[in-house]
């Protein structure tokens, strides 16, 4: 168990690096492609590229802020439940998210397959990279999701509040 602990956490880390790494190209994308416009040089796949960067960078930093539980919730209603309805109701949304989240990779890998042949214009590189940002991000958050609804039944067995 320790070495499938160790392997996940050198994913996170992997992950978290290629966020970060991404989010600078992505700025330096826009900001020379901001420059040499000003001069009145277009480089063409430059935008394609900045377009690549984002959609790495949002699918990988949304999987990073679930993995975290950084995204936006609402507890409006839960918060005033008792502590084991709130639980139980943490729990089925948890394994609803879940559900999608591989619909969404299911969905995702079949798109990727697909555009592996399409082209950008401007740049040698297949579509199905960007769409591949989907796909990895959704099974990374499945993983997570699968982590957050064993912290959430164990909790809700023992009486204890979630991680």
């Amino acid at each position: 168990m320790q070495f499938l602990k160790k392997i996940y956490q050198g994913a996170v880390k992997v992950e978290l690096v290629a966020c970060g790494i991404g989010f600078i190209a992505l700025i330096l994308f826009v900001f020379l492609s901001a420059i040499l416009r000003f001069f009145r040089i277009s480089l063409s796949w430059n935008i394609d590229m900045a377009l690549l960067m984002l959609a790495w960078t949002a699918f990988l930093g949304a999987d990073l802020a679930w993995r975290d539980g950084q995204l936006v919730g609402i507890d409006l209603v839960t918060r005033q439940l008792p502590k084991k309805v709130a639980q139980v109701i943490e729990l089925l949304v948890l394994i609803v998210i879940l559900f999608a989240q591989a619909i969404i990779f299911y969905y995702g890998a079949r798109l990727a397959w697909v555009e592996r042949v399409r082209r950008y214009q401007s740049m040698p590189i297949p579509y199905a990279v960007v769409t591949y940002s989907l796909v990895v991000s959704a099974f990374s958050m499945t993983i997570s999701s699968f982590i957050k609804i064993y912290h959430s039944f164990r909790a809700l067995i023992t009486s204890e509040v979630a991680v």
